[in-house]
């Protein structure tokens, strides 16, 4: 089977324009039709975003069934954090915490996803959305907290895993990290050169790829891009990175 996924961080959907508008990031989402969507910055009752859960109504804007939802950043009013769109059951969510120190809170938001199969029943696809830190020394601390939680250590190298969001990698010194310790393969790359990511950011002239899709396990990329409508130069500060995959051979859980 074949599925398409997004990631995407949105800005709270506070635009370029500082105008706070969900109906653009739900138009370009929707533009997509994917069947995962991966957001980071996403507030739940923070008053620039008129006190709104921005997961459940991107959610009820676009007809997704199954919403996770990880809150890392305490504001003085609400908090903002990474959600899971689906539409397939999510069978399982937790929040993992790579916050490093007193550095600002971070978080990884794991998902069971239950994908339709093919042609031998379900199929259990683990996810990670994660938004790392700005300081390049928390950043492969981050990673090594999401590698050494319980959800990832109970993956297995032909586990379906899907691992995305926003990695603040300027220089893209994680990526060997995933594709060269971890097995992974990263979906959002020019061809197979891991330092040649597709730009995402900033949004009107992109010219670094911080927004990335690594996978591992029976999946088989099929072909990647940013969103090229004009309104996504506007909706956010980053561009969404869209992914399709193929679900192939078989797995284990």
């Amino acid at each position: 089977m074949d599925f398409r996924v997004i990631s995407y961080n949105i800005h709270r959907c506070i635009g370029m324009d500082r105008r706070f508008k969900p109906e653009r990031v739900a138009e370009i989402i929707a533009h997509h039709n994917a069947d995962l969507v991966f957001l980071q910055e996403v507030d739940v009752g923070v008053p620039r975003s008129r006190g709104l859960d921005l997961a459940e109504d991107l959610a009820a804007r676009l007809g997704y069934p199954h919403v996770a939802l990880g809150l890392n950043v305490q504001l003085r009013t609400g908090m903002y954090g990474n959600a899971t769109l689906s539409r397939f059951p999510i069978r399982r969510d937790c929040n993992i915490d790579l916050t490093i120190d007193d550095r600002k809170a971070r978080g990884c938001l794991y998902a069971e996803v239950e994908l339709p199969g093919i042609g031998l029943g379900p199929v259990k696809m683990a996810t990670f959305n994660m938004h790392l830190g700005l300081s390049f020394r928390e950043r492969p601390s981050q990673v090594g907290r999401l590698v050494h939680s319980p959800e990832f250590q109970a993956l297995t190298m032909d586990s379906p895993c899907l691992v995305a969001g926003d990695f603040n990698d300027w220089w893209t010194r994680l990526a060997p990290i995933f594709t060269e310790v971890l097995d992974f393969g990263c979906a959002t790359n020019h061809g197979n050169r891991y330092y040649d990511a597709i730009s995402t950011y900033p949004s009107f002239s992109p010219a670094n790829g911080l927004d990335k899709i690594f996978f591992r396990g029976p999946l088989a990329p099929i072909h990647s891009r940013t969103c090229r409508l004009g309104i996504s130069r506007v909706a956010s500060d980053h561009l969404p990175i869209i992914s399709d995959f193929r679900l192939v051979g078989k797995t284990s859980e």
